[in-house]
């Protein structure tokens, strides 16, 4: 078990004044299994007129602000909290007998509420199945195997390249150009997942890093529903699965759900806006 205290500063800055419409902001680290939340602090300028929380379809902790109609030149988001996570083993399940070999045959109950980690929100590329479906032959159909050789490949054949802006590239694209973000990577390890029949859902969220790294960003992985082992995480960009190195702030079955902010302006533009953010993450315990 490690304890956190992480300082997420996000600024926008702007060309040209802006008046700025409703956000959504996904920046609370999730509570489950896995993690336990100790505190947690905003801090928005301008400072918005109105704010409020709840949880989206996803049981993500949303906070939706509201701001005057007054031009202003820069946004700025200031997040810190402490955060414990809980799961050195991140192998620390059983799959249910009926789950080890895919594709699944999931019970009609399980069946409805998984459909959307199920479908694919790109247009089904033939590469990507053709790809997927090659390793699942390649291990009889062992779903443990499967994720496990699947992290490892994107890890082992793909180059990691940093692109601060834009939605993830469609999967087919990413395995074309073996290379991408740990977002691009996500989105290809679920469009795999999915063309077998597990279901995934895209993560947001922080990353340890390495003991004398010193500069974090935003990271992205992937989680798959295991039945036995419930919603459990791959990150294909680091090669490893996910235990308690990871911190997860939102996740959901389409990537732009998982955003940790999204806004609208009244006026302005969102192209004329530059973008910073910086995190600081410090172990405080650990266990």
């Amino acid at each position: 078990m490690v304890r956190y205290r992480i300082i997420h500063h996000t600024r926008y800055q702007y060309t040209e004044p802006v008046q700025l419409g409703v956000h959504t902001l996904r920046l609370q680290p999730r509570v489950d299994g896995s993690q336990r939340l100790y505190d947690f602090t905003y801090e928005i300028a301008p400072t918005p007129k109105k704010s409020m929380d709840w949880l989206d379809l996803e049981g993500n902790v949303c906070r939706q602000v509201w701001f005057d109609e007054a031009d202003t030149t820069t946004l700025v988001i200031i997040t810190q909290c402490d955060v414990e996570t809980l799961r050195p083993n991140p192998f620390d399940y059983l799959i249910s007998d009926w789950a080890m070999i895919a594709p699944l045959d999931y019970p009609q109950s399980l069946q409805r509420q998984i459909t959307p980690y199920l479908s694919s929100p790109y247009v089904e590329s033939p590469a990507v199945v053709d790809w997927a479906q090659q390793f699942l032959h390649q291990v009889d159909g062992n779903v443990g195997l499967f994720l496990t050789n699947l992290t490892q490949t994107i890890y082992q054949t793909c180059t990691y390249e940093v692109r601060t802006k834009g939605a993830p590239w469609p999967p087919a694209v990413v395995l074309s150009k073996q290379r991408g973000t740990c977002r691009d990577f996500t989105v290809l390890f679920m469009a795999a997942c999915r063309a077998v029949g597990l279901a995934a859902r895209f993560v947001s969220g922080y990353q340890r890093g390495d003991a004398d790294q010193t500069a974090h960003e935003l990271h992205a992985w992937p989680e798959v529903y295991i039945p036995g082992g419930g919603w459990r995480g791959f990150d294909p960009t680091l090669g490893l699965a996910v235990a308690d190195g990871h911190i997860a702030l939102a996740a959901a079955a389409d990537p732009t759900q998982a955003a940790v902010v999204t806004g609208k302006l009244h006026s302005g533009n969102f192209s004329n806006g530059n973008l910073t953010a910086t995190i600081q993450l410090t172990v405080l315990e650990e266990s």
